[in-house]
């Protein structure tokens, strides 16, 4: 009976022990994150449409190109780049359940054998012992030391969930642009092949009219050299559309070549409506991944600095033993065997020639360092949105212009070889036409690119393109 009542109360000591955790449960130490204040204007200085729900998640879609959304699928399900952001997406789930796994007790299965002797007269004895049970360990997170770091792991995850979306952002916006820029290389070249057929009839019109002794050699060797700048304007583009195909089949995790047969006949450049919907400059803090994953680190920061305060405190750690041990082996398993044991334990650092107070000090200035760079993707965001809209704005403007221009030139083009064909004007008045109209239509062209690229520069800055599309690696992240 005595033996009884010595079991309970140490069992009472024990789980009186045991409770302190979850009496100390509320207990950190160290700064609760709050989130930071970014400065954003009230609206956008360049020129916008009325703020609207707008669908960022496919914005591809608006150029209404069903090969444009087939290569960003593509893209989506095998860009190396966005395989790399998904296993960083693992890894830190892996380093959460690490951290995590902190805050329960450990137990280990034990067991020894040992011979020993004694020099007990005449002869010494020697004896064996089997021994065999569980040893269990329980730090108790009494000043949140352990939670702290479960809390920067947890913002650890987020940073790399957000770092993904980024990475989709730009894959989305590097595959639209290259895109864009091949069509505009294939119109280019075909208006440069015009160009070519253009200043070859007008070597033949020369020819004739030389036969004919109205004019000298002079405007037939002017038209041969226009045909032969004409004919070197051509390959740059064939090896820049080319080397763009290339770079598109990079993005989609294919090699080079791949995108060969299906990307090499000609397509009208993308184009979408003029009508700007950015929304409020505060919506960027919501949308932008690169932002939203700023935020997390400052919230890493600051949870670490909880744990680096934590360590300046005592450590509370229950220990326990429960197993069994024998001098004979057959006997070592036996209930009547048996031993335990358990206690709390407490380890408490008192000097450290002030390596505690420096690591406190220094996740202050990591944590301070995260917020100037928080500050930075903000205004950075602002910036790129900024430039986006106006740069869209001003191009639909310019290619205006150029249009008319284009319009222009092709009349006086017609009536210049009009007019030379009746001999009432010299040669070199058709050469300026036809130099001024192949000017005017490749300049469209590269406008034509540049609205479009503008457009999806937009899209980007605004934090478009990391909705469903993108799935695919969601679930290869573990999502």
């Amino acid at each position: 009976m005595a033996y009884t009542n010595v079991f309970f109360r140490q069992t009472r000591v024990f789980w009186c022990w045991l409770c302190l955790p979850l009496l100390a449960t509320g207990c950190m130490v160290g700064p609760d994150f709050q989130r930071p204040q970014a400065q954003v204007p009230a609206a956008w200085a360049a020129p916008t449409a009325a703020p609207a729900e707008q669908e960022l998640a496919q914005w591809w879609t608006v150029f209404n190109d069903p090969l444009l959304t087939t290569l960003i699928e593509r893209a989506m399900r095998a860009n190396l780049d966005l395989g790399k952001a998904c296993t960083q997406i693992r890894q830190a789930r892996a380093a959460r359940g690490v951290a995590a796994g902190g805050l329960g007790p450990t137990v280990d299965a034990t067991g020894s054998y040992r011979r020993s002797r004694s020099p007990v007269p005449p002869d010494g004895v020697v004896s064996d012992l089997y021994q065999a049970g569980f040893d269990a360990g329980w730090e108790l997170d009494l000043f949140g030391g352990t939670r702290r770091s479960l809390e920067a792991a947890d913002a650890d995850l987020e940073a790399a969930i957000e770092a993904r979306r980024d990475v989709m952002v730009t894959l989305t916006a590097e595959v639209a642009s290259n895109y864009i820029n091949l069509r505009a290389l294939q119109q280019r070249l075909a208006i440069a092949q015009q160009n070519l057929a253009t200043r070859e009839h007008s070597v033949a019109l020369t020819r004739q009219r030389q036969q004919g002794g109205l004019i000298s050699g002079l405007d037939r060797v002017s038209a041969e050299a226009q045909v032969a700048t004409a004919t070197a304007q051509i390959p740059p583009l064939e090896a820049a559309a080319r080397q763009t195909i290339y770079s598109l089949s990079l993005l989609l995790g294919s090699e080079p070549a791949s995108l060969l047969a299906e990307l090499t006949p000609t397509a009208p450049i993308p184009a979408a409506s003029p009508s700007l919907a950015a929304g409020l400059p505060s919506d960027l803090l919501r949308r932008r991944p690169d932002i939203r994953q700023a935020e997390a680190r400052i919230h890493a920061s600051t949870a670490r600095i909880g744990v680096a305060i934590a360590d300046l405190f005592p450590r509370f750690t229950l220990t326990g033993a429960v197993g069994t041990q024998s001098s004979d082996f057959g006997k070592t398993f036996n209930w009547a065997n048996r031993v335990w044991s358990f206690g709390p334990s407490v380890s408490w650092r008192l000097f450290d020639t002030g390596r505690s107070q420096a690591a406190i000090e220094l996740r202050h200035a990591m944590q301070e360092e995260d917020l100037i760079s928080y500050q930075q993707t903000v205004l950075a965001a602002l910036g790129e949105t900024e430039n986006a809209l106006i740069a869209a704005a001003k191009e639909e403007e310019h290619r205006q212009s150029l249009d008319q221009a284009v319009v222009a030139n092709r009349q006086a083009v017609e009536m210049a070889t009009a007019l030379y064909s009746s001999g009432q004007t010299d040669f070199l008045a058709v050469l300026d036409a036809q130099r001024s109209l192949h000017a005017a239509e490749d300049a469209l062209a590269q406008s034509n690119r540049a609205k479009a690229t503008d457009l999806v520069a937009l899209f980007k800055a605004l934090g478009g393109g990391w909705g469903e599309a993108g799935q695919g690696r969601d679930d290869l992240a573990g999502n």
